[in-house]
């Protein structure tokens, strides 16, 4: 039996399961819901889960810019695979509850992936900033072991953060467990927070911020550093070629950053409640099924090893296929 939300006391204990309100209480909507997020859900799937098994299968793709890719992908993977699957499942059963521990759960993998992707982009800006900016330096800067220890890096940050978030996150006292979102996330967290319980909470994301601002000065500092480098190439075709290893990646920082930061650091008192559902949506589910297209799109090696890909596993099936060097 849900309990009375009127009726509840002041105390976080009190709440055994948070209500997802993000969407219609309406059948039909609820259906169109689930539809139009299973296509999301694998559009992502198999867009990430191919740029991974590509980038492993093939020679040619173990590079620092593909190793972290296919982390990046991963990442992708994870993000929205943590809400989106509970959001199709309660449209499905026609039921809007999430357990308290489900809500834990969903709130520490979420930030853990987000978390670790950011700081991840923050990685591959350094990796074109040396690949442009230090060619002669970019093999022994950007070895295996380093690269390794990079991305270990990035994954540890990411758990590290999320248990403080999350751990300081629940210690609120909760007033209520009506969540204006389709998943438990810390902004709508903090709007059903007893009085000022949440100030210890919404300081640490404050300052978690503030170090995710001071990674955001670093990759605009390589960015400018990579296009003062790539104006001074005499031909046109390096200019091209330096361009557009760089543009996706500086694309995917935009989008992230700009809907992150409107979602985490807009006040609480602010009541701006479908706009907070876009947004979310934009940043939770947008990157997974753009980052791949934007990455892959005037990649031309990438493409290239998916095709040989392609061609060992189906070679009865493309025996007849001509492939042409304008094919894509």
């Amino acid at each position: 039996m849900r309990p009375n939300v009127q009726a509840m006391s002041n105390q976080s204990s009190s709440v055994t399961e948070f209500l997802l309100r993000g969407f219609s209480d309406t059948e039909e909507l609820q259906s169109l819901h689930f539809i139009a997020f299973l296509i999301i859900y694998l559009l992502a799937l198999i867009e990430n889960l191919l740029i991974i098994t590509v980038i492993i299968y093939s020679h040619q793709l173990h590079k620092p810019m593909y190793f972290f890719l296919a982390n990046l992908a991963l990442q992708d993977l994870g993000s929205i695979s943590v809400s989106v699957p509970k959001s199709m499942a309660n449209s499905l059963m026609n039921t809007k509850t999430i357990s308290y521990n489900g809500c834990i759960c969903q709130v520490f993998f979420f930030v853990f992936f987000t978390v670790s992707h950011f700081f991840l982009l923050g990685i591959m800006a350094y990796d074109r900033y040396v690949a442009i900016c230090n060619p002669l330096h970019y093999e022994t800067m950007m070895n295996k072991k380093a690269c390794i220890q990079m991305a270990i890096s990035v994954w540890i940050t990411g758990l590290l953060c999320s248990a403080v978030y999350t751990g300081s996150t629940f210690t609120i006292e909760f007033c209520s467990n009506d969540i204006n979102q389709f998943f438990c996330e810390i902004p709508e967290l903090f709007k059903i927070a007893c009085s000022d319980t949440y100030l210890i909470a919404l300081c640490v994301l404050y300052v978690g911020a503030s170090v995710a601002f001071i990674n955001l000065i670093l990759i605009v500092y390589s960015y400018v550093q990579i296009f003062r480098s790539v104006l001074r190439i005499p031909s046109t075709q390096g200019k091209q070629k330096a361009f557009s290893t760089c543009l996706p990646h500086l694309i995917v920082i935009s989008l992230y950053f700009v809907s992150g930061t409107f979602a985490y650091l807009k006040p609480t008192s602010m009541s701006l409640s479908s706009m907070d559902l876009v947004v979310s949506m934009f940043y939770c589910m947008l990157p997974p099924i753009m980052n791949p297209f934007i990455y892959s799109i005037r990649n031309r090696e990438l493409k290239m090893a998916f095709w040989n890909l392609t061609v060992n596993l189906f070679p009865h099936f493309l025996a007849n296929f001509h492939w042409s060097d304008d094919g894509f």
